[in-house]
């Protein structure tokens, strides 16, 4: 690690880990968040799909998609845990999602039954991109020491805000330009499909070139068979480490209730009016908000640690939740946005970084951090479950908030008993 410092003090084998978070979050916003939705409801509609429908089907593609993925993380991270086979699994999923971001600039939506495809295809991209996240949490071990994980975590986030944030605000100013603009509005939509594939692609270059494996066990016969072996000793150990255990669940709670805002946010103000200008704006101001405060949870955390800084985010959360509940103008809710931006990337960063520094030393990350994005993958399930049946049954969304309070106080009393390692 003792490699020449570049900007803010990281190396190149730093920066070249941080900046693929800048390379794949323009697939969070622009796809999973903007592009895709209003594309696909448009298609669906257009061919008879009813708003209703169209909507239940995506969550359902949505669903199918964290499923595979879900369940496959822990035996990817058991297999990327021999020699050689890191790179070649990352670069395969990767490409995956790459590709099927590029595809979905080429169905041709006005025949009849595309927005079926297009569905398929993005359950394709979204496997292959959380896939590939797998791997590359992993790989924050191969690339920085356990004092500057937290530092390093936290500034990919931060980088990830605006790596995902530029891209979005060019297509929202091709958007409100199109009546100027030499092309059409279908043109303009092939862009922004092609125009994120690529910036995946090349912003990830520098990881392909710089980012090696350091840890890893011989290759042996039959590593399918031998990966499921391993990954139940890796069980196991879990059970056996207690603090990895308890953070786990701690983890998986108040990250549940993280992931729920995320996903919710948008919905809940259509509620209460409003509109999509208005929801676009507040999209911004999380991003980028978000941007400087990662990068001060991380250097508060190589101060102070991990775990009061993480508390700190989860008790921001609490008290954005308790606001919700006295939303009664519009402009609250940017200050809900505010809040958020606040603690997003800090919480999300650092729970990484704390997690490698918890988990033992040695050749079996990937397989820990595969468990680790089984916990991250199906976040939010509990929450808008529950926000969804409170929501209709008392025919207020802002009721639902009290299961997100709930969500984040059990996480919470949690997660004060996970003991950190003292560290030299």
């Amino acid at each position: 690690m003792g490699e020449k410092k570049l900007l803010w003090g990281y190396n190149k084998l730093e920066w070249s880990w941080i900046m693929q978070d800048w390379a794949n979050s323009a697939f969070s916003l622009m796809i999973t968040t903007a592009l895709f939705p209003i594309v696909y409801n448009a298609v669906a509609e257009a061919q008879g799909v009813s708003e209703a429908d169209s909507t239940a089907y995506l969550g359902y593609a949505n669903s199918i998609a964290t499923f595979l993925v879900g369940i496959s993380a822990p035996v990817l991270g058991s297999m990327a845990d021999y020699r050689g086979f890191r790179k070649p699994m990352f670069t395969a999923t990767t490409l995956m999602g790459i590709i099927g971001v590029a595809l979905m600039a080429f169905i041709p939506t006005e025949v009849n039954g595309s927005w079926i495809l297009l569905l398929i295809v993005y359950v394709i991209s979204s496997m292959g991109f959380s896939a590939s996240n797998v791997f590359y949490d992993a790989s924050l071990t191969d690339v920085t020491n356990r004092q500057r994980s937290s530092k390093v975590s936290a500034t990919g986030y931060a980088m990830g805000y605006i790596g995902s944030a530029l891209p979005f605000l060019l297509y929202i100013v091709g958007l409100l330009m199109i009546d100027s603009l030499p092309i059409t509005m279908d043109q303009l939509i092939m862009i922004g499909f092609l125009g994120t594939s690529v910036w995946w692609f090349v912003f990830t270059i520098p990881y392909w070139r710089n980012v090696h494996q350091t840890q890893w066990i011989e290759p042996e016969a039959n590593p399918l068979q031998n990966s499921f072996k391993r990954l139940g000793k890796t069980l196991s150990q879990v059970r056996d480490h207690k603090n990895v255990f308890i953070f786990l669940l701690a983890y998986f709670i108040y990250i549940d209730g993280v992931g729920t805002i995320i996903k919710m946010a948008t919905s809940v103000g259509s509620d209460l009016g409003l509109g999509m200008i208005e929801l676009v704006v507040m999209l911004l101001v999380v991003q980028i908000v978000a941007f400087p405060f990662s990068i001060l949870y991380g250097h508060l955390a190589t101060k102070y640690g991990e775990k009061p800084i993480i508390t700190v985010g989860i008790v921001t959360y609490l008290f954005l939740c308790i606001f919700a509940l006295l939303i009664s103008a519009p402009w609250h809710f940017y200050v809900l946005g505010f809040m958020v931006g606040t603690a997003q990337g800090g919480v999300q960063s650092l729970s990484r970084s704390l997690f490698s520094k918890l988990i033992p030393e040695g050749e079996n990350n990937n397989q820990f951090f595969g468990i680790f994005n089984v916990f991250g993958k199906f976040s939010s399930i509990i929450g808008t479950t529950l926000l969804g049946v409170i929501t209709q049954a008392t025919g207020n969304s802002l009721n639902g908030v009290f299961s997100i309070i709930a969500l984040f106080l059990v996480g919470l009393i949690l997660f004060r008993f996970v003991e950190v390692p003292q560290e030299a």
